[in-house]
């Protein structure tokens, strides 16, 4: 079957919206000091606007099956909420976008072999190859970044948090994206994600003056999460995997830390040792070898 040209513009852009979220992240909850439950929710507010409001304009339809909706709540609890926990908290304790971008890109990996176990999808030899590539280059990138530090092993155990929850978002979402379109899964998901982050929100906000979100200089960087890298790449993304399948969806994973890491040395957040440079090189190699399934196992949906 022949790819349509617009499912990979569309995976690359949602790509290019992550890589560049670590970045954005880093500078609400990192810099600025933003609480982290206070960021979430209101980028997840904002994203159910703008996904509600693109909604109405195209017409799509909202209403879901009553079977379904213990789907959309698991997705959600999956993807928003799990994974922007381990992903805005690990961000702020390791202070590096780039490491965590790197940690992010080894989601194909587990969401293949997750597909294998769920789905009895087979995987090749090379692919596991692919795996065992990726321990080396991430142990060289992260001993290389304040490893002793008891708060950055933190930061790393909640960033694996945020992938194993990919792996259950992309696992729950197969089941929906042959019923439903992209703009109304995402309007349920942030709409949800919504609902389950406000008791962390109203606990922690405390004296934080949330309208401080909505000036210079966190404006930009809020608009920019909430409205393309939630309205626009996640759309993007539910888009590709509907066309393409998993596998193919999520190589491109491994650009990630590409992006991350030529946007955050040229505006001078981190600059790179050879070390840290060949386990980047190593741990993309390995991501994308772990894609390399024969044709017959490329259309997983």
């Amino acid at each position: 079957m022949k790819t349509s040209f617009k499912s990979y513009v569309a995976i690359v852009f949602a790509e290019l919206c992550w890589g560049l979220s670590f970045i954005w992240t880093q500078q609400l909850a990192g810099r600025q000091q933003i609480p982290v439950f206070v960021l979430i929710f209101v980028r997840m507010v904002l994203a159910t606007v703008g996904m509600a409001v693109i909604s109405l304009a195209v017409g799509a339809k909202l209403k879901i099956a009553r079977k379904d909706i213990k789907y959309f709540l698991l997705l959600a609890f999956f993807e928003p909420f799990l994974y922007f926990i381990g992903e805005t908290f690990g961000i702020k304790a390791t202070a590096s976008p780039t490491l965590s971008a790197l940690i992010i890109a080894i989601i194909p990996v587990f969401t293949m072999f997750a597909d294998m176990l769920f789905y009895k999808t087979k995987v090749p030899a090379i692919a596991k190859l692919g795996v065992l590539l990726t321990v080396p280059g991430a142990v060289l990138m992260v001993i290389e970044k304040n490893s002793g530090a008891a708060v950055y092993w933190w930061g790393i155990a909640l960033l694996m948090l945020a992938v194993l929850s990919s792996c259950g978002y992309s696992i729950t979402l197969r089941k929906l994206v042959d019923s439903y379109s992209a703009i109304t899964i995402n309007t349920w998901l942030f709409f949800i994600g919504s609902i389950f982050f406000l008791p962390f929100f109203l606990a922690t906000k405390g004296d934080f003056p949330v309208v401080n979100m909505f000036r210079s200089p966190a404006i930009e960087p809020l608009l920019c999460l909430a409205v393309l890298c939630s309205c626009g790449a996640f759309s993007c993304y539910v888009y590709a995997l509907k066309h393409i399948g998993i596998t193919r969806a999520c190589i491109f994973a491994a650009t990630i830390p590409i992006v991350s890491a030529v946007a955050s040395y040229f505006i001078g957040i981190e600059t790179f040792s050879p070390l840290q440079i060949l386990g980047i090189a190593i741990v993309i190699a390995g991501v994308i070898l772990a894609q390399r399934t024969s044709q017959k196992h490329h259309n997983l949906s």
